[in-house]
């Protein structure tokens, strides 16, 4: 009763329901968006017929009555609470079409962006013409850039139709080698170019063609095909997945088709890679989602918000990724007689579309909708949110055709409740660089026109159009300035996070060799940077450390003499100590993707051939051994390119 009589007292959050559209309106519009809660102060004096008498309490009352300080505690209701709206949310904007989240009645005023939270529901999702153009687009480009694990689909139907066992047996040998070369390219793509990948795949392949192969493989064969792709943590939960699917009496080498499962039984399959797999092999209606397609849904969808650390903001996209690739699954051909309820719960039909909808989304991101993208090649313009308020923008300068202009001013007042509270404040500062890309555009619109898309007119953005005959008028062509300048707009989305400091580190790389040419190598932990790999014993400085060459002998020389459990002669004539300093080789940088490395190699020699202390005898807390044959080691690249200058001085010697 005391709240809601409060709440009466305020004034109303609504926006006037009036056609101007002036900069005020505008203004009183961002401000309403903005505000929260509206505030409530105290009354100074409670009447005695106020409900809130209690509030009013004198401070010196309040002085000397104690309260009882209540610990609150989180409860499992309130996170309850927060995944349904969750879901609710996302229900809403990516379900089947309603009057209340008909993506063609949003709008979003510019310049400020205010919108309500359904302007985010995909245009795609209510086009079906839109994802027929994208599937189009793919399918003309799919082989551009010869991915040898891209191949046709095989319906997994037919292995379980079979009528003959050796047919059964034969296509489920097929089902599983598909699963295989898939899940294997998917790991590999994780932080790694393209380019690079199909090498290394190549390779992988001819080296263990099936499951099994992989399974009897040693752990160093499999950490040496890997070297130089990186992350090499990769190969050692692959190896160890390949063992554990080969072994499992339920999978017996075949992948299962469904995420949950792919994710439950697989390690190192998280949800992507299991989309990945479900979709492209199984033809499951399963999203893929990387970091190119959160880029391209995000402007898509006109989504202003951090995909790489906003939860709300990836989960969001994940959904509409999720809704999008159902669709697809269930646009049946041209032609087919039965067609499958869009708001059915069923699952969707299994097909092809699902994998070819998925890397679609990828091959846009990677190519076109990059960071930087080339709007003028994209084959979805006409839904991307991101387009279209570049090209409102572009109207207002004049620099496009006002009939290309969405009427904005129109969109109906949006109440607070539903205003957008998921995309950051926008700011209209103009990219670096866009007024010397507009000076050179306009000398370039010249001589060239850039054929404005055939979709342009279908952009359906506000609740109205300015006029009928406008939105019938031919197309027109847009100057090359002005897709520049759309292109720019478009760069603003997802929000660009501020990359975290490299970490600067210098390392101190001790060859030690032994009388007959063996050198002494460690093997790094199973878990963290560079597992499971081989490298010569290191010593990482202190941060604040200003090594010298002076400085770095000294302590190469400590920490080999502690390590072998003898003293080292830094004199190179000394003939009284069995192990002596060489020299500091020469220095090599290195750079991981959240450290900036020198490694500093020096060069020790043991010169006695008897009573060199073995395996056992070294004191050292990770697995040692000596080696003859360094080349074959699995090593990183880095500490192979400290090697390089070993060996050099080894064979100058």
């Amino acid at each position: 009763m005391r709240r809601s009589s409060r709440i009466k007292q305020q004034p109303s959050l609504h926006f006037p329901k009036s056609p101007a559209t002036s900069d005020s309106d505008e203004e009183a519009a961002i401000v309403q968006c903005s505000r929260s809660k509206p505030s409530r102060k105290r009354p100074r004096q409670a009447s005695p017929s106020d409900a809130s008498e209690i509030d009013a309490i004198d401070e010196n009352d309040r002085a000397d009555t104690p309260v009882p300080i209540v610990k609150r505690r989180k409860t499992v209701s309130s996170r309850k609470n927060n995944a349904d709206s969750k879901t609710q949310l996302h229900t809403r904007l990516f379900g089947a079409a309603t009057p209340d989240n008909n993506s063609a009645l949003s709008s979003c005023r510019l310049p400020g962006r205010v919108h309500s939270v359904t302007y985010h529901r995909p245009l795609l999702l209510d086009s079906r013409q839109g994802r027929a153009s994208l599937l189009k687009w793919f399918d003309s480009i799919s082989t551009a850039r010869a991915m040898p694990w891209r191949k046709p689909w095989f319906n997994p139907a037919a292995a379980s139709n079979a009528s003959e066992a050796s047919m059964l047996q034969q296509q489920r040998q097929q089902l599983e080698r598909r699963a295989y070369e898939v899940w294997i390219s998917e790991i590999m793509l994780q932080q790694t170019r393209v380019a690079a990948v199909i090498e290394y795949w190549n390779r992988w392949m001819e080296k263990w063609p099936t499951i099994q192969d992989l399974a009897a493989a040693e752990p160093d064969e499999v950490l040496a095909a890997w070297r130089g792709l990186g992350y090499y943590s990769r190969a050692t939960r692959i190896h160890e997945a390949a063992k554990l699917v080969t072994g499992d009496a339920s999978m017996q080498g075949c992948l299962p088709a469904g995420v949950e499962a792919l994710q439950a039984k697989v390690p190192g399959v998280g949800r992507y890679t299991a989309g990945a797999i479900s979709a492209i092999v199984f033809g499951r209606a399963a999203p893929m989602v990387d970091g190119n397609v959160l880029r391209v849904l995000s402007r898509q969808l006109g989504l202003l918000g951090d995909v790489k650390t906003d939860k709300a903001a990836i989960d969001l996209l994940w959904a509409a990724a999720d809704g999008l690739v159902k669709a697809v699954a269930r646009d049946f051909p041209d032609g087919e007689e039965v067609e499958r309820d869009a708001k059915s719960d069923d699952e969707p039909p299994v097909s092809d579309r699902p994998g070819r909808w998925g890397q679609a989304l990828m091959e846009l991101g990677s190519t076109v909708c990059t960071p930087k993208p080339n709007c003028a090649a994209c084959p979805i313009t006409s839904t991307c949110r991101a387009y279209a308020e570049g090209l409102q923008l572009s109207v207002k300068k004049g620099l496009a055709p006002k009939e290309l202009a969405q009427a904005s001013s129109d969109a109906a007042a949006i109440d607070v409740e539903d205003c957008c509270e998921l995309c950051k404040p926008f700011d209209d500062e103009s990219e670096p660089g866009e007024a010397e890309a507009k000076a050179e555009g306009a000398k370039r619109d010249k001589k060239l026109q850039v054929q404005k898309q055939g979709s342009l007119r279908s952009f359906v953005f506000t609740k109205n159009t300015k006029s009928s005959k406008s939105s019938q008028s031919p197309s027109c062509a847009l100057s090359t300035t002005a897709v520049e300048g759309i292109a720019n707009y478009a760069r603003k989305f997802p929000v660009k996070t501020i990359k975290k400091a490299v970490r600067v580190e210098e390392t101190l790389v001790c060859a030690i060799r032994r009388s007959g040419g063996r050198f002494l190598i460690h093997k790094r932990p199973e878990k963290g940077l560079l597992a499971g790999l081989w490298e010569f014993p290191s010593l990482i400085l202190p941060s604040t450390n200003d090594s010298t060459p002076k400085t770095r002998k000294q302590d190469a020389a400590q920490h080999v003499s502690k390590l072998m459990g003898t003293s080292v002669s830094t004199r190179t004539n000394s003939q009284k100590s069995r192990l002596k300093h060489i020299g500091e080789l020469g220095s090599v940088p290195w750079l991981f993707s959240h450290i900036k490395l020198t490694m500093h190699v020096h060069l020790f020699e043991l010169d006695m051939a008897d009573n060199v202390p073995d395996e056992s005898a070294l004191k050292a807390t990770v697995q040692s051994r000596w080696s003859d044959a360094i080349d074959e080691e699995s090593m990183g690249t880095g500490m192979r390119k400290c090697w390089a200058l070993v060996k050099q001085a080894v064979e100058d010697d």
